[in-house]
């Protein structure tokens, strides 16, 4: 008697993004592999298109925000999956197919958190916050390098940097005792590129600035405490309407302001902040946690004031920073998703 194979419907597919290549991985329902495939980027959608509709996982990177638009347009479901959520999943060492099979299993988990979509408008913004902090690093950059090639002459420069703006000119004009023509022209031509990125940076800042105070997100969000136009055209381009978090708390944890937490039997030690997720926003919301600490007399004006007076006596600086950031976090994921505005709520202590 001939013995027959069955074959099973492909259920699951993992994807491993490459530059020009991709890796496929496909699970039946019974997570056995059936597809096992790779692809040019660019036949990616007419490879899947005669394929049911099925879960398709990809790994979170460059340019998979189109590739996901594209192959959900087919029918399929969609999720992108972060790294450090397929990670634990690849068996053996690392190769690229064992990366699309542990992405097609870290998808069908339900405590897998994916990478919310992203429409053209916030890639856009995503981009326009992207080329920003890249100038202002450039920037920071070349101040550096004026301290020390100024340093190095023996030119000490007080911190601040306005006040090496202001007194560069002064430095260059009479300090040709430490200074060398050379030299002299080195620092200028370094002055010449900070105001070109200047220049650059306030482009791009009021470009953001005005997208955030013509869109409604953006604007309620801005009414949280210590929240401008940077922070929250940040936080819409990275996560929408925030609908892909259940509670802020979620979204704290997003962008790593939660404490990690380790047990042990009974006992359960909080240690610093995870610094897991979106690093920029983490960074973001931490300065404008740091910019109301060192406004205390503006501390009863908020809901969260009494609270704050009472951490900031028990708490070290830093900690307070950073469970200031993760309050901010909550207050302002909870205004964006409720599509409602902050409200305080000063109490009698307070007032």
């Amino acid at each position: 008697m001939r013995r027959t194979t069955t074959v099973h419907a492909v259920t699951t597919v993992g994807i491993d993004m490459g530059k020009n290549t991709l890796h496929m991985i496909g699970l039946d329902s019974r997570g056995a592999i059936v597809l096992r495939e790779k692809v040019a980027r660019g036949r990616i959608t007419s490879r899947l298109a005669n394929l049911p509709s099925c879960l398709i996982g990809i790994e979170a990177g460059m340019a998979t925000h189109y590739v996901a638009r594209e192959l959900a347009a087919l029918g399929h479901e969609v999720k992108q999956v972060p790294p450090a959520y397929s990670k634990p999943f690849r068996q053996g060492h690392k190769n690229d197919f064992r990366d699309a099979h542990a992405v097609a299993e870290a998808v069908q988990r339900p405590t897998t958190r994916f990478v919310p979509a992203k429409t053209n408008e916030q890639l856009d913004l995503q981009a326009l916050h992207r080329v920003r902090s890249r100038l202002v690093s450039e920037r920071t950059a070349v101040i550096n390098q004026i301290r020390g090639f100024l340093l190095e002459r023996g030119i000490i420069v007080r911190q601040g940097l306005r006040f090496l703006r202001q007194t560069l000119p002064d430095i260059l004009a009479k300090r040709t005792d430490v200074l060398s023509p050379r030299m002299v022209r080195i620092v200028a031509d370094l002055a010449s590129d900070w105001r070109q990125l200047d220049e650059r940076i306030e482009t791009v800042t009021d470009e953001i600035e005005t997208l955030a105070k013509s869109d409604n997100s953006c604007r309620r969000v801005m009414t949280v405490p210590g929240i401008g136009p940077i922070i929250s055209s940040a936080m819409v381009a990275a996560i929408g309407s925030g609908a892909a978090f259940a509670r802020g708390r979620d979204f704290s944890a997003w962008i790593g302001l939660v404490p990690k937490q380790m047990s042990t039997g009974d006992r359960t030690i909080l240690g610093r902040i995870s610094k897991r997720g979106n690093g920029y926003l983490r960074m973001l919301f931490m300065q404008a946690a740091r910019v109301i600490l060192l406004r205390p007399a503006s501390w009863p004006k908020h809901g969260f004031g009494v609270w704050l007076a009472r951490a900031a006596q028990r708490l070290h600086p830093n900690v307070l920073a950073a469970a200031l950031a993760n309050k901010l976090a909550r207050i302002a994921w909870t205004v964006l998703a409720q599509e409602r505005s902050y409200e305080a709520r000063i109490t009698k202590a307070a007032a």
